[in-house]
């Protein structure tokens, strides 16, 4: 559709630009959902840990998010860490 709109723009043009606006949308969504978004997209990937770490460093920044909270208990107990991810869900009820 774009290259129908914009003639003028070569299909390597249209492919740098789709990539630069997936990434940037990628991180706005990152960023009002407070980190979860690419966590479950990490996690989904099969990159549980770095999921964690992802989530970690967003608690840090708003640990008043209980929605977060939750997401990191159910996957620190996907990574068989289920004392860890106890905590989190207590810590997420906390914050309801």
């Amino acid at each position: 559709m774009i290259m129908a709109r914009y003639p003028w723009l070569t299909a390597s043009s249209v492919d740098v630009l789709m990539a630069r606006a997936s990434r940037e949308m990628k991180q706005v969504l990152d960023e009002e959902t407070s980190g979860r978004s690419a966590s479950r997209m990490l996690a989904d990937g099969g990159r549980v840990r770095e999921a964690i770490d992802h989530l970690t460093k967003s608690l840090e920044r708003n640990p008043e998010d209980p929605d977060s909270w939750y997401l990191l208990g159910e996957l620190l107990c996907r990574d068989g860490r289920t004392e860890e991810g106890y905590r989190a869900f207590a810590e997420g009820r906390k914050r309801f």
